[in-house]
């Protein structure tokens, strides 16, 4: 089974190829450039070619635990593993972990077909209204004890914060409360915080605050820094009887499957964790880049009667066009795959369908990527960067306009 997201990209990039004209807004990738200081360390470590720990070098594995502690969660060196791409670690962990997967709807595409592939049984709950990412915490006690009662075996507790698909972050009280239900009936707890560099303002609650020696944290450099392709992921694990098996049954995983991590990426993480000001000041002026357009994207959507949360972190809208269902039927669009098809095939705009998030197919909802409008080029993708006015450059504004069309005309009666 081919990823949703990656499927899209695949799809979006062979039209472009052929020279349709395309608004591509179906892929997370954080859509920036590499910064020379940051590519100079993988440079100088080009050489090393040698394999490497399983769980990562001394140098990477500290650098992570000072950058956990420093943001409030204690944590030594022993307590981190790296490797390639957070979602191999999602992977590890939710195979590892007994029980059944509880999952919010809508929720990032690959939980769902990571458990598929490992025959392990999902438990959907529904997102609260006022963000995603996390089950309702008032519906998920309930399902919990209908589970049990059929017989079934919740273990472990999936939240993503701040979230992927609606671009939102779960407050704070919604986290406590669902670290207590997940005490009450000793769930796991996998915290995927790829997205914690990236909210547009203050930071986001943490799983590991509240229930640390039941919570894995898995995270990595791909959206803070847009190093998707260097695929650098690191996961925190309690250290107590518990969190040392975890570790050491990842770590069975992970000799199978990846060996480590690439030993120049290490490297790279090993410095980029350490927070020189430079890495510090990019992540910051990068997550005002995502702000700023992903806000001016929202506000399209909502001119065109969709509704919408608000986005908070990263680069993810998911608007629901429900206030404008009759007009879409007249058009044929009863679906949210039939949403996404028509936006893309009549409109050339490409956003991936609630459905493939597990949400209910017959919503007309998307998931909605505004971080690859920051340009085509390395030379766009700085400028927009380094914009006090990105909404403005030619490349952003074109392809706003062209959402605006779009939108006008899916919309008119």
């Amino acid at each position: 089974m081919h990823s949703a997201t990656l499927a899209i990209n695949e799809a979006i990039q062979k039209r472009k190829a052929s020279g349709e004209e395309v608004l591509h807004l179906g892929f997370g990738e954080a859509g920036l450039p590499v910064p020379e200081f940051i590519s100079k360390v993988l440079q100088e470590a080009a050489i090393q070619n040698s394999y490497g720990a399983v769980v990562g070098s001394v140098a990477a594995r500290e650098a992570g635990a000072g950058w956990f502690t420093r943001r409030g969660i204690s944590t030594t060196a022993d307590q981190i593993v790296f490797a390639p791409g957070s979602k191999a670690l999602l992977f590890a962990a939710i195979a590892v972990l007994p029980g059944d997967l509880i999952l919010a709807r809508p929720s990032w595409v690959s939980y769902a077909a990571q458990a598929a592939l490992l025959n392990k049984p999902v438990i959907d709950v529904p997102i609260p209204a006022e963000a995603g990412g996390i089950p309702d915490p008032a519906l998920l006690e309930d399902v919990i004890q209908r589970a049990l009662e059929a017989g079934r075996k919740p273990g472990i507790l999936l939240l993503t914060v701040p979230d992927n698909p609606t671009g939102t972050v779960a407050g704070e009280a919604a986290v406590k409360e669902l670290c207590a239900i997940a005490e009450k009936y000793s769930l796991a707890i996998i915290s995927d915080e790829i997205y914690g560099e990236v909210v547009h303002n203050g930071t986001a609650p943490s799983a590991a605050r509240y229930l640390e020696e039941r919570t894995i944290i898995t995270t990595g450099l791909s959206k803070s820094l847009a190093l998707g392709g260097w695929r650098i992921g690191f996961a925190r694990v309690p250290h107590n009887e518990w969190g040392d098996q975890v570790l050491q049954d990842i770590i069975g995983v992970a000799s199978e499957v990846w060996s480590s991590l690439a030993a120049p990426m290490q490297a790279a993480a090993a410095y980029i964790l350490d927070e020189p000001d430079e890495v510090r000041e990019h992540i910051a002026t990068s997550t005002a880049l995502h702000s700023k357009v992903a806000n001016a994207v929202y506000n399209e959507f909502i001119a065109a009667g969709a509704t919408c949360r608000k986005p908070e972190a990263g680069f993810y809208i998911y608007p629901d066009f429900e206030p404008v269902r009759s007009t879409l039927a007249r058009k044929g669009v009863h679906t949210s795959a039939d949403l996404a098809a028509t936006l893309l095939d009549r409109h050339g705009v490409g956003v991936l369908a609630g459905e493939a998030f597990g949400d209910d197919p017959v919503g007309l909802r998307a998931r909605v990527a505004t971080s690859l409008l920051y340009g085509t080029t390395a030379e766009e993708r700085w400028e927009a960067l380094q914009s006090p006015d990105p909404l403005q450059l030619p490349w952003i504004a074109k392809s706003l306009d062209h959402l605006r069309r779009a939108l006008t005309e899916l919309t008119a009666e």
